[in-house]
């Protein structure tokens, strides 16, 4: 990934040399998300030496945490931030899955359920924010136009808040994605495969991030992870009205890492 710059690279040559490396830096990237996600593809359902498939699962993610803390790839910092995204992932998930709600449900047995939920869940949502932070710093990535952190602190907290409200008060999440997107419009990703800085318009990369956390989510519920209430008799493709949703998970997770001060450093705000 720490090739010398070739300034003589152009034409296809240097789109595919770019396009390889921007490859292999999102995988990189990936690394926690793609190592959790194949445990729970190739993790039998019966579990495995009596351990259950959740609790294997939770075992696995720690260990996996544990590992990138020892070889330096994530920080203590980066990892409070990620331990902050567990938080909040189990406690939308303990709400999703009460008996009130039933949004979906993990229906095997697990010893580590606390209110139903399987402790192994909310590093389904640290992967999120742990992609992003490795990110970051693996494209040398820098943000230009990025709205006041108190106006992009309370769009992450609407967005967090209408996940429990559109139960109650109906689901504004469209009108906080417009709004959203009001507040990133000019706001700009700068980012470096190779040698050279490329751009991108923000809100775009939250909508492409979030397609692919679709994608994966489809392939859990495929794998029998946990189930929609309309997967239950057999399983069917998840709504594509979850991208949005996910989409809405990136942009407060964006908002969370943005918080970081080795991050902080790196955007610019107008004045």
């Amino acid at each position: 990934m720490e090739l010398a710059p070739a300034p003589e690279l152009k034409g296809f040559r240097r789109f595919a040399v770019e396009f390889l490396l921007f490859g292999i830096k999102e995988a990189r990237a990936c690394f926690f998300a793609g190592l959790f996600f194949v445990s729970i593809f190739v993790t039998p359902r019966a579990g495995l030496f009596g351990i259950p498939r959740y609790d294997l699962l939770l075992i696995i993610a720690l260990g996996i945490q544990a590992w990138m803390i020892w070889t330096r790839l994530e920080t203590l910092d980066e990892l409070k931030a990620i331990c902050l995204f567990h938080v909040i992932g189990f406690i939308l998930e303990v709400f999703k899955t009460s008996s009130a709600i039933q949004s979906w449900a993990y229906p095997d047995f697990a010893y580590a359920k606390l209110l139903g939920v399987p402790l192994f869940s909310g590093f389904m949502y640290a992967a999120v924010g742990s992609y992003v932070i490795q990110a970051w710093r693996l494209l040398d990535v820098r943000v230009q136009h990025h709205p006041p952190y108190w106006m992009a602190t309370l769009v992450a907290l609407a967005i967090y808040a209408n996940f429990f409200t559109h139960h109650y008060i109906g689901d504004y999440r469209w009108y906080i994605a417009a709004l959203a997107i009001g507040l990133y419009a000019r706001a700009t990703v700068v980012f470096r495969p190779f040698d050279r800085d490329r751009r991108m318009p923000l809100i775009l990369a939250f909508i492409l991030i979030g397609f692919f956390i679709w994608l994966a989510e489809n392939l859990s519920t495929f794998f029998a992870v946990w189930h929609y209430p309309n997967q239950i008799g057999a399983w069917s493709t998840v709504h594509l009205g979850k991208w949005s949703s996910w989409t809405l998970l990136v942009i407060m997770t964006f908002t969370i890492v943005a918080s970081l001060k080795h991050i902080r450093e790196r955007i610019h705000i107008p004045a």
